[in-house]
Parts: structure tokens; C-alpha cells; sequence
């Protein structure tokens, strides 16, 4: 399917293009167009929906990861940026719902209508000993992938994920500019997701 010219601007008939070359040739320059085009648009979208400027990073990352991952299913019926932009927007708000249902609280009890206190039982959802000992080993083996990165994306990885360094915190742990960070490590992540995929390792980055 072709995109009709009289229905797009410039601007979104050149991503339809670029869509082509990342679906058809794997085109990685494509890849990158794509993200520098929308990267800061979307960024400050999720940062007035979740107020958390690591948050933001997260999210926006995770929103190109999705929108890359499922190209192959986008029509050109609608504007790139329109699709791209849903897929974030619903990204937001699947992570504001965890994140409220994570911070309930629980220990206080709630008054009905008529006066009632309700009290919560929740079950206990700490991890028993086995369950700790398999969540151990899966972490080992994420190590031993990420091992065989490049030593630039092992690195990203390692600040990101094993030590929590904020993208900030990178960027002077790396002397790189901000920008190039967000965009490596959207790189490294990829690269590790595939190479856990191929080994049946489940991951929670």
C-alpha cells in the first residue's frame, strides 16, 4: 500500500519512506531518522503525563522499542507520528495504572457510605526462596548475554540496569552527550532483547 500524496504533508509522506527502508532493508539509518524526528516531541509528551524526567526516558524508549518492533504492521492510513504517538500515549498509560495500583495504600482501612471501616487483605507477594534463587540465576544469565555485547553497549547496560545510573549520571560517567546516550542505549537494548529472545531468557529491562 501506497501513501496518497494529497493526504499527508511532506514531512509524513518522507517517514512513509523511511518506514519502507527500515521494514524492507533493515535500513538502520532509517531507524535513526525516524527517532531524531519524534524523539524530543515524545519525550516531552510522557514527561507532562508522568512528572519524572527518568520516567520520561524510560517510557520514551520503550515506545520507539514498540513502535520499531511492530513497523511491519503499520498502514499508511495514518500519519507515522499519529501512530507513533498512540503507541506512547498508551504506553503512558498502562505504566500510570501499575504505578497507582503499586503505591495504593493498603495498611489504612476505608470508610463506606455508611460509616463502615473496610480493611484489605492482600495476598503476600514476596518472593519464597526458590522463587529468589530463580530470579538470581535468571539475572546471572542476563550478565553472561550482556557480556557478549560490545563493550559500548555492555557498558550502557551495565550503568543503566546493574548499577541504576540515571541517563544523566551516564552521560558524565561516559563524557557523551545526553542525546547520544538515550540513543545508544535504545540500541543496546534491542541488541540484548534479541540475543535473551534467541536463549529463552525473560527479561524485565
Amino acid at each position: 500500500m501506497e501513501v496518497k500524496k494529497g493526504k499527508f504533508s511532506p514531512r509524513a509522506q518522507e517517514d512513509y519512506k523511511l518506514v519502507k527502508k527500515a521494514v524492507e532493508e533493515n535500513n538502520q539509518q532509517a531507524f535513526e531518522e525516524l527517532m531524531k524526528r519524534y524523539r524530543d516531541s515524545i519525550y516531552y509528551m510522557v514527561l507532562k503525563m508522568v512528572h519524572n524526567r527518568d520516567d520520561a526516558d524510560d517510557l520514551t524508549m520503550e515506545a520507539f522499542g514498540k513502535a520499531f518492533n511492530n513497523l511491519h504492521k503499520y498502514s499508511p492510513e495514518f500519519a507515522f507520528s499519529t501512530w507513533l504517538f498512540k503507541i506512547a500515549i498508551n504506553n503512558c498509560i498502562d505504566f500510570i495504572r501499575k504505578k497507582k495500583l503499586e503505591t495504593t495504600s493498603l495498611d489504612n482501612p476505608y470508610e463506606t457510605d455508611k460509616g463502615d471501616e473496610v480493611h484489605i487483605s492482600v495476598k503476600d507477594k514476596s518472593l519464597d526462596p526458590e522463587q529468589t534463587f530463580i530470579k538470581e540465576q535468571r539475572k546471572d544469565l542476563m550478565r553472561l548475554v550482556t557480556e557478549k555485547l560490545s563493550d559500548k553497549y555492555r557498558r550502557l547496560i551495565e550503568l543503566r540496569y546493574f548499577e541504576e545510573y540515571s541517563y544523566d549520571e551516564i552521560a558524565t560517567e561516559l563524557d557523551l552527550p545526553l542525546g547520544t546516550v538515550k540513543a545508544q542505549l535504545f540500541r543496546a537494548k534491542e541488541l540484548l532483547f534479541t540475543m535473551m529472545k534467541n536463549q529463552n531468557i525473560k527479561s524485565r529491562f
